[in-house]
């Protein structure tokens, strides 16, 4: 059985709004991760929701600019 992967579950209300960070979900695999997002999440009316595995998710911060990385 393969190891389980943390994704991070972002969702929107209305195609007005921006998409939020509603929480997270473990799974073995994306549509497992899916499955799981919409059921652990339903309690809203959501017109989108994605799911991202957390290794996936790049950080950004002002000591990583790439005018830092690079040495610019």
């Amino acid at each position: 059985m393969a190891d389980d992967t943390i994704y991070e579950v972002f969702a929107r209300k209305n195609h007005d709004q921006e998409l939020k960070h509603v929480g997270s979900v473990n799974a073995t695999d994306d549509d497992l991760a899916k499955a799981y997002a919409w059921t652990v999440y339903d309690e809203e009316t959501w017109v989108e929701m994605c799911v991202v595995p957390r290794t996936a998710v790049i950080s950004v911060r002002p000591d990583t600019a790439v005018g830092e990385l690079d040495g610019r």
